[in-house]
This record gives C-alpha cells, sequence and structure tokens, in this order.
C-alpha cells in the first residue's frame, strides 16, 4: 500500500468488543498510523442495542432498581474492559468518565421513567451513551502504548447537524470549519478519537446519524480533513460477492467503484453504511474495508473508477424485512400527479420509498418499503386516496425480498438483463416486480422471501462463478 500522510481509520463494535480486543485496535493503530491519524470508534458489541431495549423499556414505566441494576451492568463491564485494555497509570480518566456518564445515564433513564415519553431526542441522548463510554477507553489504550491521545465526541470535534433526531444530516459548511478547526491541531500532536454515530445540532443537542452511523462519521472527519484514505476496520476481510451466508462460495471483492459501493450498501450489503461513500466520492478520497481480526489482508478498495473492468456483474445483494406495496384504480388513469402526491404523501409520513414500478397503463404503482414502514404506508394512502375515487385498493405483500445486481461492467453490455432472468427462470423462480435506472450499474427485482437464498446462488453461479 502507498505511504499516506493523512489517514482516518474507525473501528466497528466487534473489533472493540473487550478489552482484549481493545489492546489488539491499539496496535493496528500504532502499526498503520500516518503522520496525521484520526480514530474513530463505535460502541462496544450490543450496547447500543441494549440502550436502545431500556429506552423502550422505562417508558412504559419500571421500578428504579431495573434501571440501576442495567447501569450498574454497563458501569462493571466498561470498568472491566479498561482494566485490561489499559495500563495502570492510564486509568484514571477512563474510569472517572465511566462513573460520571453511568451516573448521567441513570438519571436519563429514570426521567424517561417517570415522565412516561421517549422523544426521538431523548432516544438519540440514550443511544449516545455507547460511543461515549467506548472512546475513552480506545484513547486510553493509545495512550498506553505512548501515543498521545485525547477522546472528543462528534459535536466536540465539529461535527455539527440539522435536529433531526435519529437521522440527523451534516451542516456542511459548519462542520467543515469546525472539524478542520478542532482536530488538525490535535492530529500534529496525538491520535484524536471520536465517537462515530454521534454528533449534535447548532444549539447543542446530541443527535444521531442513524444506527450505523459510525462509517458515515469517518467519512465526514476524512472529507472534511481531505485525508488521503478512510480505512472501515470491520469483521470480515472486504465487501463479498455476496452473503456468504446466503452463497458459500462468496468471493472478497479486491477493487470497486464508488457508485457500485453505494448500491450494495443501499441494497443491503452490511459491510458499509449507505451514506459512506458520498463524502469520500465528493472529495475522491479512496475507501478501504479491512478485517481488525486479519490485519494482513488489505480488504477491499472502493476507488472513484476502476481502471479495468473485468467483470460484467460485480455483486449479488439480498435485502429482506420488505413490503411490496400496490397501489391501484382506475382513477388514477390520465390523472396528472397521482404518483406525486403520492410520494409525498409518504414522504411526509417519514416512509422511505426503496424501489418503484408503474406500467404505462398508469392502473397501478407498485412500491417497495420497510416492513417496519407498512402500517404507517397503508394509513396514510386510504387517508390520501382512497375516499377520493382515484385509488381504490392499496395491497401489500409483506414474505418478499429485493435482489439487487450491481456491476460497473454492466453499462453498455447487451444482453445482462436476458442473462439474468434466465437464470431467475431456470432456477424457478416468480418475479415479482423489477425496476432499473438508466445508470445501467444496478438491475433490482423482487421476488418471494423463501426464494431469496435460490436466487441469490443461481445469479452468482452465473456471473461470478462462471457456471
Amino acid at each position: 500500500m502507498p505511504e499516506i500522510d493523512r489517514l482516518v481509520m474507525k473501528f466497528g463494535g466487534t473489533s472493540i468488543g473487550t478489552g482484549k480486543r481493545i489492546r489488539g485496535v491499539a496496535e493496528i493503530v500504532r502499526r498503520n498510523r500516518a503522520p496525521e491519524t484520526v480514530v474513530v470508534t463505535s460502541a462496544m458489541a450490543g450496547v447500543t442495542n441494549g440502550l436502545v431495549e431500556m429506552a423502550n423499556t422505562v417508558v412504559k414505566g419500571i421500578a428504579e432498581e431495573e434501571i440501576r441494576g442495567f447501569v450498574g451492568d454497563i458501569r462493571e463491564k466498561h470498568l472491566a474492559t479498561i482494566e485490561e485494555a489499559v495500563s495502570q497509570d492510564h486509568r484514571e480518566l477512563g474510569i472517572v468518565e465511566v462513573e460520571r456518564l453511568c451516573m448521567e445515564l441513570e438519571k436519563v433513564l429514570v426521567g424517561v421513567s417517570y415522565v412516561g415519553e421517549l422523544t426521538p431526542r431523548s432516544l438519540d441522548y440514550i443511544m449516545s451513551f455507547g460511543e461515549r463510554l467506548s472512546a475513552p477507553i480506545v484513547s486510553g489504550a493509545l495512550n498506553s502504548l505512548g501515543i498521545r491521545s485525547r477522546w472528543f465526541t462528534g459535536l466536540e470535534a465539529g461535527i455539527v447537524t440539522d435536529s433531526n433526531f435519529g437521522k440527523a444530516q451534516p451542516l456542511w459548511k459548519i462542520a467543515n470549519k469546525r472539524i478542520k478547526k478542532v482536530l488538525t491541531p490535535e492530529m500534529r500532536n496525538g491520535i484524536p478519537v471520536v465517537t462515530g454515530f454521534v454528533a449534535g445540532d447548532g444549539e447543542g443537542r446530541i443527535t444521531t446519524l442513524s444506527r450505523g452511523g459510525s462509517d458515515y462519521t469517518a467519512a465526514i472527519l476524512g472529507a472534511a480533513l481531505e485525508a488521503e484514505e478512510i480505512w472501515i476496520w470491520t469483521d470480515v476481510d472486504g465487501m463479498m460477492t455476496t452473503d456468504p451466508k446466503l452463497v458459500k462460495e462468496a468471493r472478497i471483492i479486491k477493487e470497486i467503484s464508488y457508485i457500485e459501493a453505494m448500491e450494495l450498501a443501499y441494497f443491503g450489503a452490511k459491510v458499509l453504511h449507505p451514506k459512506t461513500i458520498e463524502p469520500a466520492m465528493e472529495k475522491g478520497i479512496p475507501v478501504r474495508v479491512r478485517n481488525t481480526f486479519n490485519p494482513a489482508n488489505p480488504g477491499t478498495l472502493i476507488v472513484r473508477k476502476q481502471d479495468k473492468i473485468r467483470e460484467t456483474v460485480k455483486a449479488i445483494t439480498v435485502m429482506e424485512n420488505l413490503v411490496l406495496l400496490t397501489i391501484s384504480g382506475v382513477g388514477m388513469i390520465g390523472v396528472p400527479g397521482v404518483a406525486a402526491k403520492v410520494f409525498g404523501a409518504l414522504a411526509e409520513a417519514k416512509v422511505n420509498i426503496l424501489m418503484i414500478s408503474q406500467g404505462s397503463s398508469e392502473v397501478n404503482i407498485s412500491l417497495v418499503i420497510a416492513r417496519s414502514d407498512l402500517e404507517r404506508a397503508v394509513e396514510t394512502i386510504k387517508r390520501e386516496f382512497v375516499t377520493k375515487n382515484v385509488v381504490r385498493e392499496v395491497q401489500y405483500n409483506p414474505e418478499v425480498a429485493a435482489v439487487a445486481i450491481v456491476g460497473a461492467g454492466m453499462q453498455g453490455t447487451k444482453g445482462v438483463a436476458a442473462r439474468v432472468f434466465t437464470a431467475v427462470a431456470e432456477a424457478d423462480v416468480n418475479v415479482l416486480m423489477i425496476a432499473q435506472g438508466s445508470s445501467e450499474v444496478n438491475i433490482s427485482f423482487v421476488v418471494g422471501r423463501k426464494d431469496a437464498k435460490t436466487v441469490a446462488k443461481a445469479l452468482h453461479d452465473e456471473f461470478v462463478m462462471g457456471k
């Protein structure tokens, strides 16, 4: 790998799951650090899930003893981790921070329990404790190796967002300026450790960048600091040609373009947060996905454009927990703006549409949405349209999966779609809906959930294994 002068490294929850693993992370940073380096850390594995579960439990009202027991477990977990990961002469700051944060967490949970209300703002605040507890430990482990390190929340590091709690977006002009001001001098004197996923709005209130957003934090910092590379350290060797749980012959992809990586992340490849690529792409910064537990492997390199595209299809991905929603009615024919009104109403109800298909007859519109949004989507469509003699009925199928075939090599290549659907037909699977963008980088379609594994195997054999 080439010499790098400025580098952002992010470590996921499994990478820092124990004190021993945090020591390993510190050693990886020591061996791979650039002259100017920033480390981004997730919460320890399982902590954020536990915080969310407890937040949803306390809102119903529970005894304070249960809250104290929960917080006590978190305190003990992190104190034990400090003892294992940090040398004795660098433990005090971490211990003080863990004690302070756990006292604060207990008060917040008791407050939610008394009020009986969990707002998006309160949930963000509660979820932030995972990263705020892990960052001091990672920083302490670096200090233990003789590397000067301080830790920062995302807001302290300069990531200022809007106030859309749960899915906050950076205010780029403000954030870029503040990140440079805060972290540039820190990088010259040591290695700052920044909480992933956690940021703050203009009023200083804690926000989060959506679940799994630590990758996005690394990309935001990398773009603002004009890093030469961004490394996402995780628990796999890189991005793969498909999910190895579905197809055991799945292979590591050595190099992939930004657009391909974005499509794969959007359609369910769990290695990267879908928003990670955009800030890096804007600045042309390569992103490398590497394995904390196999650091000798160079992983997957994500770049603007590959020198040579050998593969027509780079990967096949499957997204589950979806619903195929069909809105139909002869009253839709020839009526201008029906689709716009449908999408506008669903957007207002905060329902994200993953795929869209409409026939030229205009009799129906088919949408793919997350299963968690189903009830809200159906209520919204019925309220807006059914009584206006436009939409006759709303049907939905919750037993579906979306399959996406991704590859820059498909651009201008004839017969790819024919090969795709021939392979699916030969696997004896029925296609319920098809969508393809004009970029030709992605062909997406919907099948029954029970058929997803069969389809993934058939397409992997056809395009990757060359059978």
